[in-house]
């Protein structure tokens, strides 16, 4: 635990439930002489307060407690050194199938907070970290909020096909704005804490040491008067409402269709209907919860949930690894640099000329601030970010990336350089989107110590990196690696070298085939819609545009003449453009133009995109296939993560491999059969269907 946190809560985790301290299981009650009660969230799991059923139990009868000793306050804060709480325990989800009894559930849960919001004292929230889902919940049934600086309160349950089902429907528009409410709820965006005081979540924004002097003065204050103000009278007129939810379901379709994400469609129909009247709200949302909990989409969000987690308990642990040297301050090698030094690393960046370096420096500080760091934290992360031309952090550094271009000859060139300077136990990692390894591991003392490392661009937004083995990697290299991306809150995926590892492997059918369509007349914003229409966050030809034309080129080529089958043929129009220089958003053209960091596309409307979609799906559905049967991968669940956290593979689907099982085996065989008629060898099913199930 911070010092900052037990100058706030007063003791340890050791002394929580000693001397004055009275337990309430997941709870710790604690009296000041001032006649604040605090009361300690800390759940018997390390880490993370989650909010149970248990932990609404325990608080149940903590405030049956408190009801008796009449305090001036009674404060809430977490006794974890992360956060307030990171929102339900999603496992308690995962075997639900019967509505009604969720709605009971839901009717006891609620009659918890309504007996914390009731109490006659003031009740104070202190949130450090984060607050989520049912942790704000909690917080927003306080008469008031202590945000920590750095602190966010978010509801993030329509990323889980659910939207928020303890009061947060209600509550936070009778908290702050209710658009401002609305559209937290229906995107999950989070409000760090000078937002959170600017829309009226948070009353207080301080640091640590002066919370106490905080709930001192909210005490003070009493119970707040919070009536309705002018604005909210005006939203809980019908028609108001009706015109307003019109624009928010014309804004959310854009981005989340009704088709396959339900939630917060379903959530902009309880607000239509309902809004300012908390009984009907009340009702409302824990009869949609309930129903929303059981449908396929929440049953996917939540095994991509529990994927997610899966990747991030390989992250865990101390790597031992501080000092980072990275080679190279092109775009790739300027973005790790940058978020290794935001991540707390400290880092050297080399390269040839000194122009890039400048550059990396200032793409960190502008990653850094877009990351919500303050001031402060922003020239710490600078300070962290050394440049060195001269390479003097190679001999001391405990790991060194090589993100070079993706040339072998000078890759090999490099590592054998870096392989005679550094220290013996240094691991060396290469940042390669598609070279194998083994071409490269001959160029390095050490190969037990050296492993690819394929980060996605861009760097601070994509989470997976595939963290890449050859035949003479060490399993302790490959654990050290997935730990240090555990430092960087990056999800690593364990693949074995091959061509274009896991996820160029299983992308480029997607990108060809979308090349191909355009080649035979259709147009390229129909091509998008029908992917679009899928369930991809965007189109395979504006990911094309964004991931650059030249690099599309590069991979297809490379893999070109290592699978077992033919990738579909490269048009000649591709590297025309790539030719002329034109490679999508980085030149301002390349299959659309691009303006405003958007491309300028057409959005057809009216077609029928199926059989566009099995062009488009089906190939990279028999790709993964293929790299299950070869082993690229270990595990058919860290394939489905892989492709979802790096190229955002319709998450309501539950991966590639989990939809092809929905689908059925013969279903994807036969229709990859029909199109292998009509268009050629590249749609053969691989031979990996055979008892694929």
């Amino acid at each position: 635990m911070t010092q900052p946190v037990l100058d706030a809560i007063g003791k340890s985790p050791l002394e929580l439930g000693r001397g004055a301290d009275q337990p309430f299981g997941t709870w710790r009650l604690r009296r000041e002489a001032d006649k604040v009660v605090w009361a300690l969230l800390d759940c018997p799991e390390p880490g993370t307060n989650t909010i149970s059923r248990r932990v609404l139990e325990d608080l149940s009868a903590l405030l049956e407690e408190v009801r008796t000793t009449a305090p001036s306050a009674l404060v809430l804060r977490s006794a974890k050194p992360g956060g307030f709480a990171a929102g339900a325990d999603i496992q308690q989800f995962t075997a639900v199938d019967d509505p009604a009894r969720v709605q009971r559930e839901l009717q006891e849960a609620h009659a918890v907070l309504d007996s914390l919001e009731s109490l006659t004292c003031p009740t104070i929230a202190v949130v450090h970290g984060y607050a989520l889902g049912a942790g704000f919940e909690i917080a927003l049934a306080c008469d008031y909020r202590v945000a920590i600086e750095g602190s966010h309160f978010a509801f993030p349950e329509v990323r889980l096909g659910l939207h928020p089902g303890l009061g947060g429907t209600f509550r936070l528009p009778e908290c702050i704005d209710t658009t401002e409410a609305m559209t937290m709820m229906l995107t999950g965006r989070p409000a760090y804490a000078d937002k959170a005081r600017r829309l009226g979540i948070a009353d207080v924004v301080t640091l640590e040491r002066h919370v106490e002097a905080a709930v001192r003065d909210l005490a003070g204050r009493g119970k707040p008067d919070r009536g309705t103000s002018l604005r909210d009278k005006v939203w809980d007129l019908g028609p108001t409402r009706r015109m307003a939810a019109m624009r928010l379901r014309s804004r959310t379709s854009e981005k989340a269709p009704a088709v396959h994400y339900p939630a917060p469609h379903a959530l902009i129909d309880l607000w239509e209907a309902h809004g300012g009247d908390r009984d009907a709200m009340r009702k409302g949302e824990i009869e949609s919860f309930a129903r929303l909990l059981t449908t396929d989409t929440a049953k996917n969000l939540l095994r991509v949930f529990f994927l997610r987690e899966k990747l991030r308990k390989q992250a865990q642990g101390d790597p031992a690894r501080r000092h980072v040297h990275v080679v190279g301050a092109g775009t790739m090698g300027a973005e790790i640099a940058g978020w290794c030094a935001i991540k707390g690393h400290t880092v050297t960046l080399s390269d040839i000329a000194l122009d890039p370096i400048g550059k990396a420096v200032q793409s960190a500080a502008t990653v850094a601030r877009a990351s919500h760091l303050g001031s402060l934290e922003t020239r710490e992360a600078l300070d962290r970010l050394i440049p060195d031309p001269r390479e003097h952090g190679v001999p001391v550094a405990d790991l060194i990336i090589e993100a070079a271009p993706e040339k072998p000859d000078l890759k090999r060139e490099i590592l054998q350089s870096l392989s005679r300077r550094c220290r013996p136990d240094a691991i060396i990692a290469t940042n390669t989107s598609s070279l194998p390894l083994e071409s490269l591991s001959d160029s390095v003392t050490e190969p037990a110590r050296f492993a690819g490392l394929h980060f996605f661009n861009p760097v601070s937004k994509l989470e997976l990196v595939e963290v890449v083995a050859h035949d003479a990697t060490h399993a302790d290299t490959l654990r050290a690696l997935s730990q240090f991306l555990g430092t960087l809150d990056r999800l690593p995926a364990v693949v074995q070298s091959a061509p274009g590892f896991l996820v160029n492997r299983i992308l480029t059918p997607y990108l060809l085939e979308a090349v191909l369509l355009c080649s035979e007349g259709n147009d390229a914003g129909r091509v998008d819609s029908a992917a679009e229409a899928f369930g991809m966050p965007m189109g395979p030809l504006e990911l094309a545009d964004r991931i650059g034309l030249d690099i599309c080129l590069h991979v297809a080529d490379s893999l070109r003449d290592h699978l077992d089958k033919p990738l579909p043929e490269t048009p000649p129009w591709l590297a025309e453009r790539v030719a002329q220089g034109d490679l999508g958003r980085k030149t301002g053209r390349g299959v659309y133009r691009w303006e405003d960091d958007e491309p300028d596309k057409t959005r057809p409307v009216g077609d029928d995109p199926r059989a566009m979609q099995d062009r488009l799906i089906l190939p990279m559905l028999d790709a993964a296939v293929e790299c299950l049967r070869k082993r690229v991968v270990e595990d058919a669940d860290t394939l489905d993560a892989a492709m979802i956290f790096a190229t955002g593979f319709a998450p309501f689907r539950g991966g590639p491999i989990h939809y092809a099982r929905t689908l059925g085996g013969e279903t994807v065989v036969s229709r990859l059969e029909a199109l292998s008629r009509e268009h050629g060898a590249c749609f053969a099913p691989d031979e990996g269907w055979h008892g694929f199930t």
